[in-house]
């Protein structure tokens, strides 16, 4: 399988990122791509065992993380990698799923229709593509209902629909939100890579090897030519480190 390791970057970095790419800036989107492949290649180990190769999964994922990069709208009130875990396991969902038909009631249909008129009409006054939060405005409607909505609405279309760009630049058709046990999950796991971000680095690497690649205290303590017990005393200086900023850590990890 392959490896792809973790890349950390400020929150300030990643904003200012987003809004590069969003503005066509294709140096900033592939630095937002190789800051988070380690991101992606995590959540592909949830979906391993299904028939699919690691890396056809892995590719799979970096198109919803492309399409959050596109889509990602700050007005959210949400970081970045949590918006963006939500996409590449909805984006990963898709690709795993049959194609049956996918049945939503008649107010949903109704909703994402009302949605997608708007939408249009937006982009004809605007001479772009609107956020959510405009359309959600022009509706009267919260953000988290105009997504619901607008998702569950959608029929079951091809991974390959284009629907943003062209050739080598083209992103494809969006996926619906993902289950709330598998945001649950990883929104946890994000909380901690961003602390982890904070730690001083031999910290950060130990607990990286500890939790997020399951390494022994021995395996990581052969890496790093100390003793066990110089990794477990490391460990455990890192993480009550981090709980002093974050409670009740040891759940997360």
């Amino acid at each position: 399988k392959g490896y792809h390791p973790e890349t950390f970057l400020a929150e300030g970095e990643v904003s200012a990122l987003v809004k590069r790419a969003q503005a066509g800036d294709a140096a900033a989107r592939e630095q937002l791509v190789e800051a988070n492949r380690g991101l992606v290649a995590s959540i592909v180990q949830r979906f391993l065992g299904r028939g699919y190769e690691y890396e056809d999964l892995f590719q799979v994922g970096c198109i919803g993380l492309l399409k959050a990069i596109v889509r990602f709208d700050f007005t959210y009130g949400v970081k970045f990698s949590t918006y963006a875990v939500t996409m590449i396991i909805g984006e990963i969902k898709r690709f795993l799923r049959d194609d049956g038909p996918v049945r939503v009631s008649r107010s949903l249909k109704e909703t994402g229709a009302r949605i997608n008129r708007v939408r249009e009409a937006l982009a004809n006054s605007l001479g772009r593509e609107p956020t959510v939060s405009e359309i959600a405005a022009s509706l009267g409607m919260p953000v988290e209902e105009v997504v619901a909505a607008w998702e569950a609405a959608q029929a079951p279309a091809s991974l390959q629909d284009v629907v943003y760009g062209e050739g080598t630049d083209a992103i494809y058709r969006e996926e619906r939100l993902a289950a709330p046990e598998d945001e649950n999950f990883w929104l946890r796991r994000i909380t901690v890579r961003e602390l982890l971000a904070r730690l001083p680095e031999r910290e950060r690497q130990v607990l990286l090897w500890r939790f997020f690649e399951e390494r022994t205290q021995a395996e990581v303590a052969e890496e790093l030519g100390i003793s066990q017990a110089q990794v477990s005393r490391i460990e455990r200086q890192a993480l009550d480190r981090l709980k002093e900023t974050a409670g009740g850590l040891e759940d997360l990890v």
